[in-house]
């Protein structure tokens, strides 16, 4: 007999409140060559695998997000705490934004944050966000119990119990779905506002040298 939807919700439930970040004083304060970084986030992130040989993070990876401008170069091919603090970053964002996205964002956060002393850097940022999003983990589980609900409640005419289930299984994924969409276009349309207030930035300096 297979899992039932009602167990299957509880599963995720139980999933969701044990969701965790990486904490930076779990990062070790040395500078780590790309193994030890594979190995590291391989170790702490193993929970959000979907599949068991799933890889968090490869040296391709690494790799390709120094040549898109999303990760600085490794100092003699090593990467210091910060690195890692940007790759937690790019892990995420990774599942729902483009590479040029996320170095659209990264450009001003490495510019006025990596490798400053500043009274607020990377480090400081990293603990902020994170705090925030550990916090809205109730928010969202009150939320998927909400839309799953409200899917049960459809398709009452369906001929038999198989089929209901079905379609108010399929009702509920488009339900989460269209929410994942919506943020989604959400993040993206700041983006490009943010890309365009940059532009008017840079626009009215250029102005200004002319006068």
């Amino acid at each position: 007999m297979g899992i039932t939807n009602e167990e299957c919700i509880k599963d995720i439930m139980s999933y969701l409140k044990k969701i965790d970040y990486i904490k930076p004083e779990d990062i070790p304060n040395i500078d780590l060559y790309m193994d030890q970084v594979t190995t590291f986030m391989d170790e702490h992130l193993q929970s959000t695998k979907r599949y068991d040989d799933d890889k968090m993070l490869t040296k391709t990876m690494i790799n390709n997000y120094t040549k898109n401008n999303l990760l600085p170069s490794p100092n003699k091919k090593k990467y210091s705490k910060e690195h890692m603090l940007l790759l937690i970053f790019i892990y995420y964002f990774k599942n729902i934004l483009s590479i040029s996205d996320i170095q659209r964002i990264f450009s001003p956060l490495t510019e006025k944050y990596y490798n400053k002393n500043n009274e607020i850097n990377l480090e400081s940022i990293y603990k902020e966000v994170f705090s925030l999003e550990k916090d809205q983990i109730n928010v969202l589980i009150k939320d998927v119990i909400r839309k799953y609900s409200k899917s049960k409640l459809t398709f009452e005419e369906a001929e038999n119990e198989e089929e209901r289930e079905f379609l108010t299984t399929f009702t509920f994924i488009c339900m989460l779905s269209f929410d994942v969409y919506v943020k989604k276009m959400i993040i993206e349309k700041m983006i490009d506002g943010f890309d365009i207030n940059k532009k008017k930035d840079k626009k009215d300096e250029s102005s200004k040298g002319n006068e």
